[in-house]
C-alpha cells in the first residue's frame, strides 16, 4: 500500500550530529514539526529555529512553500529568519573588520531568499546598508590604502546584498536620497578597478532609472555618457553589457524633447564606434544578454526617426519646399537659370515637367505627396540625403527614367516615399523594444547615418528590380513586394556591414527570387481537383491526431520559462511539464536555465488537468494587465498565455518564443478538448498533408486525375464467363 500523499520522507541535518531520517506530516503546522525536530536533539527554544533546503539555495521553508518538499529531500535545521536577520543586522555594525566582512558576505548570500529578506527589511536593514554606502564607512576609507582588498570586498558584499534585497520588490525605489545616488554614481565614474563593485553599481543605477522618474532625473544629473564610454572600451563583456543597459535605460526614460539631444551626445562621444570596435568586432562571442542590449539600443536609435516619420509636410513652408527645389536642381542642374527667366506660366510648366520626371504623384505641387504619415517628412529627408551623398547614383536613376518613353519608367519620388514607409515597417520604427529579442543587426553599427545609407542601397535595388521586371506603373505594388522579399532575405543573413548587405542583394536578383519562389511553391504544391480535395479531407483527421500527439509529447518533455523582471540580467526561471499520463501539470522554480529535461520529482507544484477551466492569451492574461508600459509591447503580448483553474486562479506564462507559445497553447487546448488553432498547427497541417498526399499519389506516375469519376460500363449481354466453384 503506497504511503499517504501528505507524508514526506526527508533527512534533516544539524551541525556535529548525524542526519535524522523522519517523516513529515504536511497536515501538521510547521511549528510543531520544528519542535519535534528540536526535541530529537534536545534543543530548547524551538521558536528561534527554522528548516531550510540544504541543496545550495538555502531557502527557508514556510507555510507557503512547504508543499515543495519532496520525498528524499535533504533539509537543514538552522536559526529562524528573524533570528538570523537580527544577528547579521548587529554584526554588520560591529567594530571588528573581520566580523563585519563575514556578516556582509552571509547577508549577500541570504538575501536571495524572500523570507529572510522580509525579516531583514523589517529591521530597517535597507536604511542601514544605504547609510553605510552614504557615509562611505569613513573610518575604513582612511584605511583603504592599507586594506584595499578587504574594503573592496566589504563594499562589494554590501552592494550585492542591496541589489538582492531590492530585487524582491518589497521596498520602493523612490525612497533613496541624493547622497546615496552620488555615492553609487561615484563608484561608476571613478576607476577604482573593482569589477564587482562597478557591476553592481551599474545595475543599481539602471534599476533606479527604470523604476522611478524622479530617480532618473537625479541619476542623469550625476552620470554623463562620456563617463560611461571608458567601461565599453574595457575587455570585460559583463561590464560592457551593464554599461550599455544603463545607457539604454537613460535613453528610454528621457523625455521626448531630450532624446534627440542625447542621441547627438552619443554620436559626439563615438558610442557607436566604441561598441563596433570593442564589442561587435572583438574576438569574444557575444552573449545573449549583450545581443539583447544591442538590439534595444538599435531600436531606440531608430525610434528617433518617429518624429519626422509622423510629421506632415506643410505646403506653405518655404524651407520645406526648398528641399524639393534642391532635388530638382541636383537632378537637372538648373542652378544657372535666372529666377525671372520667362513668364510665370512658363516657369510653372517647366517645374511641372521636371516634377513629373522626378516621379512625384502630384506634378503641380509635389509637397502634397509628403502629407501622408507615415512616412511623412522622413521620406523627403532620405531623398535629399541620397541626392547629396550619392549624387551620381541619384542623377543616373532620375535621368535614366525621365528619358524613357516606353511607359517602363520607375517613378523615383513615389518609390522613395513607399520605400521609406516599408523600411520603417521592417525596422519597426516607433515601437517599444521587446523584453526578450536578441535580434540586432551589426551593419547598423557601422555608420552614423545607417538608416539613410540603408535607404540609399534599397532605392538602387528598387530601380534595378523594376528594370528586371520590365514593370510599368500598374506593377508598382508587385515590384514593392519583390523588393520587400529581397530586403528581408538579405537581412536574415545578418551581414556585418552595409557593403555585405549590398552584396547579398546583388545575389538576390528578380530571377533568383522567382527561382526561390518556384522551389517553395513546388515544395508546397496544392492540388485543387475534387478527388484530391476529398482525399485531403479524408486524411486530415489522421494528421490532426498526429499533431495533437506531438504537442502533448512536447508538453511531457516540458519547457523552461523566464520570469520577466525589471532587471533582466538576474533572470529567474521556472519549468513546467505534463505528466506522461496527461493528468497533471508539474511546475516549479529553477535557479538557472536547465540543459535538458527536468524530472517530475524536482518540480514542487502540481496542477491537475481536471481543474483547468480555460486558456486565455494576450491582453486577457492577468500578468499582462499588470505590466508597465515597457512590457506592454506587441511581442510580449503575443507570447503571453494563462491557465484559468479553480476559483478563478491563474497560472501565468510568457513563452520563450512564438514556436513554444504555439506548442503550449495547442497542447493545453487539446487537453481541454478544444480546437488547436495556432499558426504553427496550420503550417504543420499543410506541410504534413502535402507530404502525405504526395506519398499516396506516387504510383500515379503523372497520370492526370479527372474531375469526374469514369462512367460505369454497361452490363454484359451474358454472364457465361462466370465460373461456379461449386
Amino acid at each position: 500500500m503506497p504511503p499517504p500523499s501528505d507524508i514526506v520522507k526527508v533527512a534533516i541535518e544539524w551541525p556535529k550530529e548525524f542526519p535524522r531520517l523522519m517523516e513529515i506530516d504536511q497536515k501538521k503546522p510547521l511549528s510543531s514539526i520544528i519542535k519535534e525536530v528540536c526535541d530529537g536533539w534536545s534543543l530548547g527554544n524551538y521558536d528561534s529555529f527554522a528548516l531550510q533546503h540544504a541543496d545550495g539555495t538555502n531557502f527557508y521553508i514556510t507555510e507557503k512553500n512547504r508543499n515543495e518538499i519532496k520525498n528524499g529531500a535533504i533539509l537543514r535545521l538552522t536559526s529562524s529568519p528573524a533570528h538570523t536577520a537580527l544577528q547579521l543586522h548587529e554584526k554588520i555594525q560591529s567594530s571588528s573588520m573581520d566580523a563585519k566582512l563575514e556578516a556582509l558576505k552571509d547577508l549577500a548570500n541570504s538575501s536571495r531568499d524572500i523570507t529572510f529578506a522580509q525579516e531583514f527589511i523589517n529591521l530597517d536593514g535597507i536604511s542601514l546598508l544605504t547609510q553605510m554606502v552614504e557615509s562611505g564607512t569613513e573610518r575604513y576609507q582612511k584605511l583603504q590604502k592599507i586594506m584595499k582588498p578587504c574594503f573592496g570586498d566589504m563594499l562589494s558584499f554590501t552592494l550585492t546584498a542591496f541589489v538582492e534585497l531590492m530585487d524582491h520588490g518589497i521596498v520602493s525605489w523612490d525612497t533613496f536620497s541624493v547622497p546615496f545616488i552620488k555615492k553609487i554614481a561615484g563608484y561608476v565614474t571613478k576607476s577604482s578597478g573593482d569589477t564587482a563593485v562597478l557591476q553592481r553599481s551599474l545595475a543599481i543605477l539602471e534599476s533606479m532609472v527604470l523604476n522611478s522618474h524622479d530617480l532618473y532625473q537625479k541619476v542623469a544629473q550625476e552620470i554623463t555618457i562620456g563617463q560611461l564610454i571608458p567601461h565599453i572600451k574595457g575587455g570585460e563583456q559583463d561590464i560592457q553589457t551593464y554599461t550599455i543597459a544603463l545607457i539604454n535605460a537613460i535613453f528610454l526614460k528621457a523625455p521626448e524633447e531630450k532624446r534627440q539631444e542625447m542621441a547627438n551626445i552619443l554620436a559626439q562621444k563615438s558610442l557607436r564606434h566604441e561598441i563596433l570596435t570593442n564589442v561587435i568586432r572583438s574576438n569574444k562571442t557575444i552573449k545573449p544578454e549583450m545581443s539583447h542590449q544591442l538590439y534595444v539600443l538599435q531600436v531606440l536609435t531608430f525610434n528617433l526617426l518617429e518624429d519626422r516619420m509622423m510629421t506632415k509636410m506643410d505646403p506653405q513652408d518655404q524651407a520645406q519646399r526648398d528641399i524639393i527645389f534642391e532635388l530638382r536642381r541636383i537632378a537637372f542642374d538648373v542652378e544657372s537659370e535666372p529666377n525671372n527667366s520667362g513668364s510665370i506660366e512658363k516657369r510653372k510648366s517647366m517645374y511641372t515637367r521636371d516634377y513629373k520626371k522626378l516621379g512625384f504623384i502630384n506634378h503641380v505641387n509635389p509637397a502634397v505627396d509628403f502629407t501622408q504619415t507615415p512616412p511623412g517628412m522622413l521620406a523627403l529627408d532620405n531623398m535629399l540625403y541620397f541626392a547629396k551623398h550619392h549624387q551620381d547614383a541619384y542623377i543616373r536613376i532620375v535621368l535614366e527614367n525621365s528619358s524613357r518613353e516606353d511607359k517602363h519608367e520607375c517613378p523615383f519620388g513615389r518609390s522613395s516615399i513607399e520605400l521609406t514607409k516599408m523600411l520603417c515597417e521592417i525596422l519597426k520604427v516607433g515601437e517599444l523594444p521587446s523584453e526578450t529579442c536578441p535580434d540586432f543587426h551589426p551593419m547598423f553599427f557601422t555608420h552614423d547615418r545607417s538608416f539613410e545609407e540603408f535607404f540609399c542601397i534599397c532605392i538602387q535595388l528598387l530601380n534595378k528590380t523594376w528594370k528586371e521586371m520590365r514593370a510599368t506603373s500598374e506593377d508598382f505594388n508587385k515590384v514593392m513586394q519583390v523588393v520587400r522579399e529581397q530586403i528581408m532575405r538579405a537581412l536574415t543573413t545578418k551581414p556585418n556591414s552595409l557593403d555585405q548587405f549590398k552584396g547579398k542583394l546583388q545575389n538576390l536578383s528578380y530571377t533568383e527570387i522567382l527561382k526561390i519562389r518556384q522551389s517553395e511553391r513546388m515544395n508546397q504544391e496544392d492540388f485543387q481537383s475534387r478527388p484530391i480535395i476529398e482525399l485531403r479531407e479524408k486524411i486530415q483527421p489522421e494528421i490532426m491526431e498526429l499533431i495533437k500527439q506531438q504537442r502533448l509529447n512536447r508538453l511531457c518533455e516540458g519547457t523552461c520559462f523566464r520570469k520577466i523582471s525589471s532587471r533582466r540580467r538576474q533572470d529567474k526561471f521556472w519549468y513546467c511539464r505534463l505528466s506522461p499520463n496527461h493528468k497533471v501539470l508539474h511546475y516549479g522554480d529553477l535557479e538557472e536555465s536547465p540543459q535538458g529535461e527536468v524530472p517530475h520529482e524536482t518540480l514542487q507544484e502540481k496542477l491537475p488537468v481536471a481543474d483547468m477551466k480555460s486558456i486565455v492569451t494576450g491582453k486577457e492574461c492577468p500578468h499582462m494587465k499588470e505590466k508597465g508600459a515597457l512590457k506592454q509591447n506587441k511581442e510580449v503580448l503575443e507570447l503571453a498565455f494563462s491557465i484559468v483553474y479553480d476559483s478563478e486562479e491563474y497560472l501565468n506564462f510568457i513563452a520563450p518564443d512564438k514556436n513554444e507559445y504555439c506548442i503550449w497553447t495547442d497542447g493545453l487546448n487539446a487537453l481541454l478538448g478544444r480546437e488547436m488553432a495556432s499558426d504553427l498547427t496550420k503550417s504543420d497541417l499543410d506541410t504534413l498533408l502535402n507530404m502525405e498526399m504526395k506519398l499516396r499519389l506516387l504510383d500515379l506516375e503523372n497520370i492526370p486525375i479527372p474531375e469526374a469519376p469514369p462512367p460505369i460500363p454497361k452490363e454484359p449481354s451474358n454472364y457465361d464467363f462466370v465460373y461456379d466453384c461449386n
